[in-house]
């Protein structure tokens, strides 16, 4: 018997089925001073359709930050994704009804960095300098 059940796990790390160590991803956008409030009664009650997905695509311990800089605000976000695809992930949330509405809601809210206005996205890539496991 325990041979056997040695031999399972070891077959099932061949084939690849452990799960994948989070990939770690965080961006950067500014806040409208006039829509923090929109903003902020937005995130305090996020949509349960919308929580429903990120999960489904992956995403956890998904969060977002604000900090005011020189009488300017901006958001800085943080998620672990632990899927194998991010890009289909991120295709199908893109897609999905629910979120396309919560982003007509959070969208208008945001001031992207000039970078990414230029290439028509809300939010700016960070890139990670440290993390401590």
């Amino acid at each position: 018997m325990k041979r056997t059940v040695l031999l399972s796990a070891v077959m099932l790390l061949a084939l690849g089925c452990t799960a994948p160590r989070p990939k770690r991803y965080a961006w950067v956008t500014g806040l409208k001073t006039e829509k923090a409030a929109r903003y902020r009664d937005l995130h305090a009650n996020p949509w349960p359709a919308v929580n429903r997905m990120l999960k489904e695509c992956n995403i956890q311990n998904y969060s977002i930050y604000v900090r005011e800089i020189d009488g300017k605000l901006f958001l800085f976000s943080y998620l672990e994704y632990t899927g194998r695809d991010f890009e289909a992930d991120m295709k199908k949330m893109a897609a999905d009804p629910e979120t396309k509405r919560w982003w007509q809601e959070t969208d208008p809210c945001q001031s992207p960095l000039p970078e990414a206005a230029l290439k028509g996205k809300i939010w700016s890539d960070a890139e990670e300098l440290y993390h401590l496991d």
